[in-house]
């Protein structure tokens, strides 16, 4: 599986079977996406390989610590490892074809965006905050 950022410039590749999607309505997602939500998936670092471009990657970090990298040029979110450096983070909409997993939990739905009024109502788990690793390992399956 391939992904880039929106000018083509960082790529990456996945290898393995893909986990579930999750979408984040926290407000460090939406101001990352620019949206109500964030899609995301978290893969292996073994199974997550740069093509190119990782020069163009800029980042910046909070005082709490929540990351964001991007691409330096277009502005794309991008992947980015972990602090253990076990995984990456990568934003869902980078990948370019077509994915064999789906959306499989909302998590920080308890501070989604006053404006987002919708009732997320798909039949796919909600979470307060971040699922227990006990349940993301659930819903991993």
């Amino acid at each position: 599986m391939k992904g880039h950022c929106l000018c083509g410039e960082v790529s990456f590749e996945l290898s393995d079977e893909l986990p579930p999607i999750y979408q984040c309505h926290c407000s460090l997602c939406r101001k990352v996406s620019g949206s109500s939500s964030n899609s995301a998936l978290i893969v292996k670092a073994s199974s997550f390989k740069w093509r190119s471009g990782v020069h163009k990657i800029r980042s910046f970090s909070t005082s709490t610590g929540f990351k964001s990298e991007f691409c330096c040029q277009c502005g794309s979110p991008v992947p980015n490892i972990s602090s253990s450096g076990d995984s990456y983070w990568v934003p869902a909409g980078l990948l370019s074809e077509p994915v064999d997993t789906k959306v499989s939990a909302h998590v920080y739905v308890g501070s989604r965006a006053n404006w987002d009024v919708g009732l997320i109502n798909d039949g796919i788990p909600q979470f307060e905050t971040m699922p227990s690793e006990r349940d993301w390992l659930k819903l991993s399956r």
